[in-house]
């Protein structure tokens, strides 16, 4: 199969991902463009709700599996676009549009990988392609629930934006919801018990406490109070506040070490997590994928921001064409040589280990 054909096809779909709105769990018509791709090069494939997925054509149950993953997903265009979202346009070489950079350029250069190595014989590993849906809301209909349906997955590639480099490692995710309590009182009259007030050492225990372990590649676990809500009226002082907690988790936590912690020591009379599921990802630097691409000229580093390894177990990285920057900005936008250089490169990575 001819990459540079493969190529044009690729960046088409992307344009016709584009031009179809898909936000998360809305998915159903871009789904529809990946089954005709798949249809268009008779690769076989299946559908879980609005997640696509397919297995080398000479899959071997007692080979490994690697799993290649992107998802097709966006968020909704922010208030500062001056261009269509919508509209699919190549200007100076930039492919404009939302979900373009994330993550759309990555999707279509796995997509065209996979179909470049399908009618492979004697693979060393087998390959499963997801492209997911609702990874942009960790919704319960993405790659997480597609997974019971796969084989043992050994190691995965999760394409993101990385200009092409390693993330071989990335944070997890806790949002906790806490309670300070006070006493309710009119404000007119005197209350030592105040529980606005009362979140002042609880805020400021969040802003100077530190997990002691600090990751080589993802640093120290990051904490950041986000939200404060309290009271409903100007003279009634609550007897409630409220606080939302978004904490950042390295690998050298799970997320239910985490949140035994902030459950034991944080100043709060009730803290509790949303969801422990979102943990930390990561894939040894000796892994032979990491040592393929380091061959190949690529960094390394650690990732801050949450993707769809969330959902895995297995050593994964996150790897892709684009720049994280882009993404969820006004105007989006992803180079086409990005997507080519893209494709080419992870065709280059997967024979070298193949």
């Amino acid at each position: 199969m001819d990459i540079q054909e493969l190529t044009s096809k690729a960046i088409a779909l992307l344009k016709s991902l584009i031009a179809t709105p898909s936000f998360s769990s809305e998915e159903n018509e871009t789904a529809k463009l990946i089954e005709d791709w798949f249809k268009r090069y008779e690769i076989t494939f299946k559908r879980s709700n609005n997640n696509i997925y397919a297995f080398n054509k000479h899959f071997d149950e007692h080979k490994p599996n690697l799993l290649l993953n992107s998802h097709h997903d966006t968020v909704k265009p922010n208030k500062g676009y001056t261009k269509d979202p919508f509209f699919a346009h190549i200007e100076n070489g930039k492919l404009f549009g939302l979900g373009s950079n994330d993550a759309g350029g990555c999707l279509v250069s796995l997509i065209a990988t996979f179909s470049y190595l399908y009618n492979t014989p004697d693979l060393k590993y087998n390959l499963i392609l997801v492209a997911s849906a609702e990874e942009e809301n960790s919704g319960p209909n993405g790659l997480n629930s597609v997974l019971s349906l796969l084989p043992k997955i050994d190691v995965a590639i999760v394409g993101e934006p990385t200009l092409m480099n390693f993330a071989i490692a990335e944070k997890g995710l806790i949002v906790f919801d806490a309670i300070v309590k006070g006493t309710s009182s009119h404000a007119a009259h005197p209350n030592t018990d105040n529980s606005i007030y009362n979140t002042i050492k609880t805020l400021e225990w969040f802003k100077g406490y530190t997990f002691e372990k600090v990751s080589e590649t993802l640093g120290a676990v990051k904490m950041t109070v986000t939200q404060i809500q309290a009271g409903s009226q100007h003279n009634v002082v609550p007897s409630n506040t409220h606080l939302v907690i978004d904490v950042r988790v390295n690998d050298c936590y799970t997320n239910q070490e985490i949140a035994d912690v902030l459950e034991k020591k944080a100043p709060c009379d009730k803290i509790t997590p949303r969801s422990l599921r979102l943990n930390s990802s990561s894939i040894p630097i000796e892994h032979e994928l990491v040592k393929a691409g380091i061959t190949l000229g690529k960094e390394t580093y650690g990732s801050p921001t949450l993707s769809d390894q969330a959902a895995l177990s297995c050593p994964s990285l996150k790897l892709g064409p684009g720049d994280s920057t882009r993404s969820h900005t006004a105007n989006e936008f992803i180079y086409i040589k990005e997507i080519e250089e893209g494709i080419k490169f992870y065709i280059q990575l997967l024979e070298k280990i193949l």
